[in-house]
C-alpha cells in the first residue's frame, strides 16, 4: 500500500470523486455534494490531497483544504477534510484511517490548529470512523450547515500539557473531567 500526495484535478483522483459523488446521490438521492472545490484549494501549504494505491490502483481518496474564520461558520485555522472515500471492495482494512492520520499531522505541521468536516447520517460508517478518531460535534459550518441531515465534527490538532503529560496539569480535576477543545 503507498500513499501519495496528488493534485486534486489528478486523473485518478477525478475518477475516485466520480465514485463518491455517486455514492452521495445514492445515498441522500440528490446530486452529490456540490461544495465548490477547486485544484489549487489542496495545493500545499493551504492543503493536500492523497491517494492510496495497491498495485497501481488507486483505492482511497481524502484532501484538507485551509479555511479561516469566514460567513460559512469556519474558525481562524481551521483544516476542512474533502472527499474521503475508499472504493468498496477495499472498505474495513484500515485505508481512511491512514489517510486521515496523514491529513492531520499534514495540516498541523502547516501551522492549521483545528480540522473539522461534514459528513451526514447517512454516512454511519463516516461519523463511526471520526468518532473513533477522537472528533466530536461542532457549530455547524460550510454550505450544508443549515440541512437537517448534516453533521460537523472537529478535532483538535494543537497539543495541550494535558495530552502531552497523559494527565492535566495545573489544578487537580476529578475522573472523567478532562476536555478537549475541537
Amino acid at each position: 500500500m503507498e500513499i501519495r500526495p496528488v493534485p486534486y484535478d489528478h486523473p485518478d483522483a477525478v475518477d475516485l470523486d466520480r465514485l463518491v459523488q455517486r455514492e452521495y446521490a445514492e445515498r441522500y438521492d440528490d446530486e452529490g455534494d456540490i461544495t465548490p472545490l477547486d485544484p489549487g484549494m489542496f495545493r500545499p501549504p493551504n492543503g493536500l490531497y492523497l491517494l492510496a494505491y495497491e498495485d497501481g490502483r488507486p483505492l482511497a481518496t481524502g484532501g484538507w483544504r485551509a479555511q479561516d474564520a469566514n460567513p460559512e461558520g469556519y474558525a481562524d485555522g481551521d483544516a476542512e477534510i474533502k472527499r474521503m472515500f475508499v472504493v468498496a471492495e477495499a472498505r474495513g482494512r484500515g485505508l481512511a484511517r491512514r489517510i486521515l492520520a496523514a491529513l492531520e499531522a499534514d495540516a498541523r505541521a502547516a501551522g492549521r490548529t483545528r480540522m473539522v468536516l461534514e459528513t451526514g447520517i447517512k454516512q454511519p460508517e463516516a461519523l463511526a470512523l471520526y468518532a473513533s478518531c477522537g472528533y466530536r460535534p461542532v457549530t455547524k459550518f460550510g454550505l450544508y450547515r443549515m440541512y437537517e441531515d448534516s453533521r460537523c465534527m472537529g478535532k483538535s490538532l494543537v497539543s495541550s500539557p494535558e495530552d502531552e503529560a497523559g494527565a492535566p496539569t495545573g489544578k487537580p480535576t476529578g475522573a472523567g473531567s478532562r476536555v478537549h477543545s475541537s
